[in-house]
């Protein structure tokens, strides 16, 4: 084991994130070990806590735990990744040139790892060099349980613009869900704000976002504003409903907080009310039972971005997964009857 250390962030290693930053410096260390030392601070930066995502700048200094020395069976041996594992992540690819790589990433695999994640989206990418010397790295993320499109770029300078754009809000995510009846109107804007409800257990299990009133956000601690456009493309009855949904911010939950708390959450979320799908009674579940599969019905189908280095305008699209293919034509719904953007057109 190392000791404590004071790093300073230098030249040309700031506007990163801090797991990044330091895996650059020991590649032996794991992410779930990144994460625990955010958790228990004692990771900080000029002296604050911070979390995995928080981005450095250059002449920060960095207070670093006692680390163990690579080879150390405490650190972790770097996983291999399987022959499956490989051809899974490089099926998945939707495009890629020199400066980003796009997936089409499955459901039930995250995007990066944790205290009980191992198998992650971020570690797989070693399958996706095709002849670099650096693994591709994550620019955003997708829940775990959320399928469909996942930029990872080729390039700290890729990394950097292609963030610069989500934060600016200069790309166009458009995904494609089935939720709970029918919400009405059939086409309109969300603006709960979120704050974060604590879990349960050490780990804090069960944590979740809760709606706050628009009203009430300002009064309310951590809580940030978060907004959401939505449209009606099709309904069975009064059942269930495919659901186009602009995450216009990017808070945790978004998309399935804010279906939820107007009544309608999506199918398969056992974490926002998505899962009755058994209901006995007069509910949305009622005549669902098994037709449709208990897996989250959230999909990031499209995703219309200015390429950083290009300057191109890429239009992304992400096929459906098998499960929300199978509630697709299920209920007979088709993607060539509805348009790419419904709100397009809206004023």
């Amino acid at each position: 084991m190392s000791g404590v250390q004071t790093l300073t962030v230098a030249t040309g290693e700031g506007d990163q994130r801090i797991d990044r930053w330091l895996r650059r410096r020991f590649p032996h260390l794991g992410q779930g070990r990144i994460e625990k030392m955010c958790r228990k601070g004692e990771l900080r930066v000029d002296g604050a806590r911070v979390k995995s995502s928080t981005r450095v700048e250059e002449g920060q200094a960095v207070r670093v735990p006692p680390l163990p020395e690579p080879g150390d069976v405490t650190a972790g041996p770097k996983p291999d990744i399987s022959d499956a594992d490989a051809k899974m992540m490089q099926a998945a690819v939707l495009y890629r040139d020199e400066h980003l790589i796009a997936l089409n990433k499955p459901s039930g695999l995250p995007s990066q790892g944790g205290s009980k994640q191992t198998r992650h989206v971020d570690g797989l990418a070693e399958a996706l060099r095709f002849g670099f010397d650096d693994k591709p790295r994550l620019v955003h993320r997708l829940d775990k349980d959320t399928s469909g499109i996942l930029l990872l770029a080729r390039s700290r300078a890729s990394a950097a613009a292609l963030s610069d754009a989500f934060r600016a809000r200069e790309t166009r995510k458009i995904y494609w869900a089935a939720v709970a009846g029918v919400p009405q109107p059939r086409m309109g804007t969300i603006r709960f704000g979120l704050v974060k409800a604590p879990g349960h257990g050490a780990g804090g299990e069960g944590e979740k976002m809760r709606c706050i009133h628009p009203s009430d956000v300002d009064a309310t601690p951590d809580a940030k504003r978060a907004t959401t456009d939505y449209a009606i493309l099709s309904a069975l009855g009064g059942r269930v409903s495919w659901a186009a949904l602009v995450p216009v911010t990017g808070r945790t939950h978004q998309l399935r907080a804010h279906m939820a708390e107007i009544g309608h959450p999506v199918i398969g979320d056992g974490k926002y009310g998505g899962a009755g799908q058994e209901n006995l009674g007069d509910g949305w579940g009622a005549g669902l039972g098994g037709a449709l599969s208990r897996k989250l019905h959230l999909h990031a189908r499209s995703l219309t971005l200015t390429h950083p280095v290009t300057g191109a305008r890429l239009n992304l699209v992400a096929p459906l997964p098998d499960h929300m293919a199978r509630t697709w034509k299920t209920l007979d719904w088709k993607a060539a009857d509805v348009p790419a953007d419904p709100f397009e057109d809206v004023e």
